[in-house]
């Protein structure tokens, strides 16, 4: 096998092979048994006709197609590992000369990794980022848990007030037609919490038990069902029960029953602690993100548009998995926003190519700083992964990821790596 490789665009390679003749008769000849079943012979047995007279009756170019796909196989790995070819896709393949006795030439044109020019990555300036936690923030919080543990009870009398639950049957109505899905029966709908459109909810307020009201509201013009889109509607609605919130007193009390605490100063203790180190953890974490940014600012790379693409492409599976979890799929994430998987794309457009560049960049600082990922930390890192999973025998788990993702958690490895020294030696600006 012979190669020649000529670079014909940025980040673009056109990789010539030759395969001697013999090479590819052998090629021929496996593909001739893979496919010798498929073709009648008069006088043979399906499978047993000879090669010769089966390319005699169906031409020579019978088995081409499997012979170039084992020829391939064969020779693109070996030709890109000794020219130090690192695709980033497959290759568009071309057959320059095919046929019996000759050599088999054909070319790869293959679309590598980019070059990385680095700027300055050490002693980059950013600006440090800090987070007070107030005691506003701690009696919020707080606030937030006696919400959590509310009485809900019926409102015997009164009338419908911000912060009660409403239970209502509604029905709605466009140009006096009863539209589908806007109707609901025994529907508990807590005032204030704007979850129906418009002002809605506020035209309950002063509302008794047993009262009904035609509700007038109109929908957004980007509401996500053409029918709807800004749509004027009336509500037919009956108020049949109202219920309120009574909050429990913040005291030792309420300490005991909604937490592990003694005391009420306990508790607040433990949410300022849980606060501070949170507000730090998330400080940490965007300083990080903006010495990497600045890093990536400094670099200079042209990035191939299909990594962009495979990028987003892995997002937009990220983000239907998370669509999962809430129970929908992207049709019906399309239909709610009114949206298209172009639209969508597009959005994500940015975002996948400023993560390909700060891949491309973060991997270019560890070679140059000669980063590596000892066979114990690939271990720690592989177990820590395997508890996350769960499961009886950790360390069966743990075996299985380092050989199934054993060079994917080798690159995380010398990416923190990476952040780590450009954090520590980055000057943080107050």
């Amino acid at each position: 096998m012979n190669t020649k490789i000529e670079k014909i665009e940025v980040n673009v390679v056109n990789l010539e092979i030759t395969v001697e003749a013999q090479k590819f008769s052998e090629a021929m000849v496996k593909a001739y048994k893979k496919n010798a079943s498929k073709y009648t012979v008069q006088g043979f047995r399906k499978g047993k006709a000879p090669m010769n007279l089966i390319k005699k009756l169906y031409g020579e170019g019978v088995f081409y197609d499997d012979a170039i796909n084992f020829c391939c196989e064969d020779t693109y790995p070996i030709a890109i590992k000794e020219n130090n070819i690192r695709p980033v896709d497959y290759p568009e393949i071309d057959i320059v000369e095919i046929g019996e006795g000759k050599d088999f030439v054909y070319t790869a044109k293959i679309t590598v990794y980019p070059e990385v020019e680095l700027g300055e990555y050490k002693a980059v300036e950013v600006k440090k980022v800090e987070y007070s936690t107030s005691e506003e923030d701690v009696e919020n919080q707080l606030k937030a848990m006696a919400e959590r543990n509310a009485r809900i009870e019926e409102k015997i009398e009164g009338k419908v007030e911000n912060g009660n639950v409403a239970t209502i049957d509604f029905k709605g109505f466009i140009e006096g037609v009863a539209f589908e899905g806007g109707e609901g029966k025994d529907y508990d709908l807590e005032i204030g919490s704007h979850s129906f459109i418009g002002d809605f909810e506020e035209q309950l307020i002063g509302m008794t038990a047993g009262e009904s009201k035609n509700v007038s509201v109109s929908f957004p013009e980007n509401y996500g069902k053409e029918e709807l889109n800004g749509k004027p509607a009336v509500f037919e609605v009956i108020v049949k029960a109202i219920k309120e919130k009574l909050l429990p007193e913040l005291d030792d009390e309420f300490a005991k029953e909604a937490s592990e605490f003694d005391t009420l100063e306990e508790l607040k203790a433990d949410i300022r602690n849980k606060m501070v180190e949170s507000n730090e953890l998330k400080a940490k974490r965007e300083m990080e993100e903006a010495v990497v940014d600045t890093v990536c600012a400094n670099a200079k790379v042209e990035i191939p548009q299909v990594m962009i693409e495979k990028e987003i492409e892995a997002m937009m599976k990220d983000f239907e998995m998370r669509l999962s979890y809430q129970g929908l799929d992207l049709k019906s994430y399309y239909q709610f926003t009114n949206s298209s998987e172009e639209l969508l794309k597009e959005s994500m457009k940015d975002a996948a190519e400023k993560r390909v560049k700060s891949e491309l960049v973060l991997s270019k600082i560890g070679e140059v700083e000669n980063f590596e990922a000892t066979e114990e930390e690939i271990a720690a890192k592989a177990e820590e992964m395997a508890k996350h999973y769960g499961g009886k025998d950790l360390e069966k788990t743990k075996d299985l990821l380092i050989s199934l993702q054993g060079e994917v958690i080798k690159g995380e490895i010398k990416t923190e790596k990476v952040v780590k020294m450009l954090v520590d030696n980055a000057k943080f600006l107050a």
